[in-house]
């Protein structure tokens, strides 16, 4: 049975950019996660250690958000998809990064990017 595990609305303050502002102040950014995934196992036997477990998925994100600093959004999507292909058995993710108030000459909400990485492409 094919499933899609969510992990919606995650975010942290980090120091990615191609500014010297962003990378000295940072900003807020927020990531979304689907992962297609056999639910059949988990779903017969109620048991997290036969599920991907959202906590995981959610230290993951937040530990590669926080604990680098990229020039791109593009790098940081991808390192997101690719490190949580290989911790968890999902066929197929999509991780959609926003970066919240960017440094721009004008008003923006948000910019972002997203990817989706099929298990076949690592």
């Amino acid at each position: 049975m094919l499933g899609t595990v969510k992990v919606s609305g995650i975010r942290f303050h980090a120091f990615h950019g191609l500014t010297k502002l962003e990378r000295q102040i940072g900003v807020r950014y927020r990531i979304d996660v689907e992962m297609d995934t056999d639910i059949a196992t988990p779903a017969r036997t109620d048991e997290i250690a036969d599920a991907i477990d959202y906590r995981g998925v959610h230290e993951l994100v937040v530990r590669i958000g926080r604990g680098n600093s990229f020039r791109l959004i593009e790098t940081l999507v991808a390192r997101i998809a690719h490190e949580l292909l290989a911790a968890y058995p999902a066929s197929r993710v999509r991780v959609s990064v926003d970066k919240e108030t960017p440094v721009l000459d004008g008003m923006v909400d948000s910019v972002g990017v997203e990817v989706t990485l099929n298990r076949e492409e690592l």
